[in-house]
């Protein structure tokens, strides 16, 4: 039987009062402060949540009004978007990253009336934009520290709601279990906006049902246990997050975890040691990074050791991706590096404990995802959306495989229309999206499939394949597929390239713009005895340049000839979400990189040599400044220095 089926536990306000009456003492959520774990039981959590919703109901928080949370994971603001909830109103978790210009829009277009702001930082940040958002009505901060004399009256600190609610709620008996009881599944939950890929973010109104629904359906097929601790550290404006640390924590009785701070995230993890883990294709790879720097910085024999059985593991993986068995020698060497390796690497990563893990939000190059597994990590791919409540399908344990996203999860159809587009009906489909009918016109069909935008196919076992973003996907001149992410995944597994952009539709060749990797370009320079003293200066060294050819030379191996690299060109500054390359959730905008690098790629298939490149760079406060450079081109990577392609 669905929670959805009893009225008691129909939205997640009431999931909170079900888990304080059913496990009052157990472990609800905890935060880590100062070096301490604080924990907060189910029955303070209930508590929290119930004080904080009448506070704001004592400020003049109505059902429908739009309350948004800004700053790191923090128990507060997952109790401030519950007690919102909780009084019929919307959550609209923001990014904390995010310049001025992208929170204006957002919470202007969400029609936000009060702020939940972790610190300082955030409510400056706020106090600021105060004069563009007409709505806003209340400012809360949770950490009171360098706001001891701000005197704005539209401030209020989270304790002093809390007691002031605990006030309403003993002049008003009653009010909050009424408010909760009116609740029902269908009600909007949340607004959770989309990366903007392609332009503005779109508001995804997301309902108890979708989140509820969505979370049975991921707990079905995966072993999640009552008590498992997760660690809620992602952005909490990714839906990703609020899947798991409100929706199936909720559910299910999880745990989560809070980290001290983003610069802590590591050390946290290998304190904690979570049950279960998701993190998108960035956070694996800066992982496989540093596991590489570490295997090449040890002595010479800790060195080989490490590579011996590093190569042993991934010979092994692959054999039992086929299905063939291992010899006794195999499992014996496994064995052996069990001690010496595997198992010294995965406590160091902190997941020594984990029963699962997952990878999601955009594609996790083969090489990545088989290290993972070699090393004796249950590393699966899940594949989602925004306006599919984060999860569409996932792997089962037995069924891993780094080229599908496994099968779709109970309750959700998927299916494959004529242009190769995946379409999806199910519960978990969103109401649509916030003052935008149109769009979503666009985006549900009048039967109710959703449109992922992902071009995708089904195997011979059912699993479902996704290709790449359907309008990325396109064709060379000669008529061969193009799809960019495959290439730029080959490429990302260098530890020395922190993003790759592959360009080549209608083109006769691949060409591709390289981001080195700060740390581990910089570590390797030092080490040749070579000075720098920028990132600019680091990525215009002509033998970074060929150290870069020597990894596309790598990846040129595994790739078909047509999709080879042929030239490529070290950027001189990082691909950032503030400059609006990417996404908050490091997606590249294709469109806009395409549109900004023009020049760059007409010199790539026009045979040039250098490039002038004018990159406009965009502050925090929105203050822009530009740089300017001449940058080389090089020829295709091979294994020699790079050269000038033909």
């Amino acid at each position: 039987m669905s929670l959805l089926d009893n009225a008691a536990t129909s939205t997640l306000p009431k999931l909170v009062q079900r888990n304080a009456e059913q496990d009052p003492g157990g472990a609800g959520i905890r935060e880590k402060s100062r070096g301490v774990w604080q924990t907060y039981s189910w029955e303070a959590y209930r508590d929290i949540v119930r004080d904080f919703a009448l506070g704001l109901a004592a400020l003049g928080f109505q059902r429908g009004d739009k309350l948004s949370v800004v700053g790191d994971n923090r128990p507060q603001l997952y109790f401030a978007q519950l007690a919102a909830q909780a009084l019929g109103g919307f959550s609209v978790p923001v990014y904390q990253d995010s310049i001025a210009s992208e929170l204006v829009y957002v919470l202007n277009h969400a029609e936000t009336a009060i702020i939940v702001a972790e610190d300082q930082e955030q409510v400056d940040k706020a106090l600021s934009l105060k004069d563009q958002l007409p709505r806003l009505r209340w400012i809360i901060y949770d950490d009171p520290r360098g706001l001891s004399f701000y005197d704005d009256p539209i401030l209020r600190s989270f304790n002093s709601v809390l007691e002031e609610g605990h006030k309403f709620g003993q002049a008003h008996p009653g009010y909050y279990d009424a408010e909760v009881a009116k609740g029902g599944p269908d009600d909007i939950a949340m607004i959770a906006y989309t990366s903007g890929t392609t332009g503005n973010p779109k508001g995804a109104m997301l309902s108890h049902r979708n989140l509820i629904a969505t979370s049975e359906a991921f707990i079905q097929v995966n072993d999640v246990k009552a008590g498992d601790n997760w660690l809620s550290y992602l952005p909490m404006a990714w839906l990703g997050d609020a899947a798991f640390s409100l929706g199936i924590a909720l559910v299910a009785r999880l745990t989560a975890n809070c980290p001290e701070s983003p610069e802590t995230v590591q050390r946290d993890l290998r304190e904690l040691g979570p049950d279960a883990m998701l993190a998108p294709p960035r956070i694996w790879e800066n992982m496989l990074t540093l596991t590489q720097i570490k295997g090449s910085d040890a002595s010479p024999a800790k060195r080989r050791i490490f590579e011996r059985f590093r190569s042993l593991a991934e010979r092994c993986e692959l054999k039992r991706a086929d299905g063939k068995s291992l010899s006794l020698g195999e499992r014996l060497g496994l064995a052996i590096g069990e001690v010496l390796v595997y198992g010294p690497v995965r406590d160091q990563l902190g997941l020594r404990k984990a029963r699962w893990c997952y990878t999601g939000g955009a594609p996790l190059g083969p090489d990545t995802y088989r290290f993972f597994r070699s090393f004796g990590i249950n590393l699966k791919q899940v594949y989602g959306a925004t306006e599919a409540s984060a999860l569409i399908s996932c792997q089962a344990d037995a069924e891993a495989n780094p080229n599908t996203v496994g099968r779709p999860m109970p309750q959700v159809d998927v299916r494959i229309d004529d242009r190769g587009e995946v379409l999806l009906k199910g519960p978990n489909v969103f109401r649509g999206y916030f003052k935008q009918d149109d769009v979503t016109r666009d985006t549900v069909t009048s039967e109710g499939w959703l449109k992922t935008g992902d071009a995708g196919f089904f195997d011979k076992q059912g699993h479902l394949v996704i290709i790449d973003r359907a309008k990325d996907v396109g064709k060379l001149s000669d008529g061969s597929a193009f799809a960019p992410q495959f290439i730029e995944n080959k490429l990302k597994f260098s530890p020395f390239i922190r993003e790759a952009v592959a360009f080549g539709d209608q083109r006769p060749f691949v060409v591709t713009m390289i981001a080195i990797d700060m740390q581990t370009v910089g570590t390797w320079a030092e080490k040749q005895g070579l000075a720098y003293t920028s990132f600019m200066d680091l990525s215009r060294k002509s033998e970074v340049a060929a150290l870069i050819g020597q990894e596309i030379a790598k990846a040129n191996a595994t790739l078909p000839d047509v999709q080879q690299v042929r030239r490529y060109l070290l950027l001189n500054k990082e691909l950032d979400a503030d400059d609006a390359e990417m996404t908050r959730t490091r997606k590249v905008r294709r469109r806009f990189v395409a549109e900004k690098y023009a020049n760059v790629i007409e010199a790539f298939y026009g045979g040039a040599s250098s490039v002038d490149v004018t990159m406009e760079i965009t502050f925090e406060d929105g203050r822009k400044s530009t740089l300017n450079s001449t940058i080389a081109i090089h020829g295709q990577g091979t294994a020699e220095p790079a050269r000038r392609a033909a």
